[in-house]
């Protein structure tokens, strides 16, 4: 009885040991795996989409998706900051920081933001994912090119024409007098889109090649051009007779500039330029291009008799006099003697 007495009193014992522990120490006892801390499931960017939003004459809108995948336990928390920095000078232009939450499922998630930055150069996109406030990861694209989206008022399918057979500009020399020489000009536009665009006009500035002044200038209206079709637009001008001129044509829509081409005429014998480039220099009579009432630039200028003269007067001039007057005085001492 000793025996058994003596393991009743350890039991008891070991029963008011545990239940003494748990009121001193909720928890105690408790399983350890419900209070092991568990690490979140890692967020990691797997690609991210780039397009373009609004366009306006100097920004434009860039969609950003960036895609997220988790995998593991839940991740509280999550948040992408999406930046764009100029290729060039390393600068920050934008900033958005979208808010994801909590990913509790091992899945993919998409997370759109949108960054408007000035339509030009180039711009790395860069995003970066937090996690409770600690970075995870990131990723980063580049963009460049920007300057050639257009925005909607801008946009026509109809252009001047590129072909060494066709060019966009040419012209034909129809008739004239000494003085001012009429040219037939022919402009090729080529429609390259689906459909009939309406209210164009082709503007055309005839340009002296030395001195950039302007010769003459008109506008034609453009007729209907069908989609994958190219039509002539033509028109004459006058300019002075023996000179060189740029053909400069631009194609207007609604008061918005849509496309420009550059010819060239060579009208003076003596040299040739082309559209880029002029191989000498000339002499520039301005009164030419002027078109005035008998002012000061359309007097006469007096030849040149290859003559020296003194106060505009002919004869040899006071030098030849002096020089005349010394050989005489040599000679007449000279006989003298």
């Amino acid at each position: 009885m000793r025996r058994e007495t003596a393991l009743a009193v350890g039991a008891a014992g070991v029963v008011l040991i545990a239940v003494v522990a748990a009121v001193l120490a909720p928890g105690a006892l408790a399983d350890p795996t419900e209070e092991r801390p568990v690490r979140p499931g890692p967020v990691d960017i797997t690609e991210m989409e780039i397009s373009a939003g609004e366009v306006t004459g100097d920004t434009v809108a860039l969609n950003v998706e960036t895609r997220l995948s988790h995998r593991g336990p839940p991740a509280r928390n999550v948040t992408v900051r999406v930046q764009a920095v100029d290729a060039e000078s390393g600068l920050v232009e934008t900033t958005r920081t979208a808010t994801v939450g909590d990913l509790t499922e091992e899945r993919e998630v998409a997370v759109p933001t949108t960054l408007t930055v000035e339509r030009e150069g180039g711009y790395r996109i860069r995003a970066v994912v937090y996690r409770d406030g600690q970075r995870v990861d990131s990723g980063a694209r580049e963009l460049r090119g920007l300057d050639a989206l257009q925005p909607p008022y801008a946009r026509s399918a109809v252009q001047f024409a590129e072909a060494d057979a066709l060019p966009p500009v040419a012209f034909s020399v129809v008739g004239g007098d000494p003085d001012r020489t009429v040219l037939a000009l022919q402009m090729a536009l080529t429609n390259t889109g689906d459909e009939q665009p309406e209210d164009l006009r082709v503007t055309v500035t005839l340009r002296q090649a030395d001195s950039n002044i302007v010769a003459n200038r008109t506008s034609v209206p453009v007729g209907s051009i069908r989609p994958g079709r190219t039509e002539t637009v033509e028109t004459r001008l006058s300019v002075p007779t023996d000179y060189n001129y740029y053909i400069d044509v631009v194609l207007w829509k609604d008061g918005v500039v849509i496309d420009s081409a550059r010819g060239a005429a060579n009208l003076d014998p003596s040299e040739t330029i082309s559209v880029n480039e002029t191989r000498r220099d000339v002499e520039l009579r301005v009164s030419d291009f002027t078109r005035g009432d008998g002012a000061e630039g359309d007097r006469p200028v007096p030849e040149e008799t290859g003559m020296p003269t003194a106060g505009g007067g002919p004869g040899f001039g006071v030098g030849v006099a002096l020089v005349a007057l010394v050989a005489a005085a040599l000679l007449a001492r000279r006989k003298s003697q």
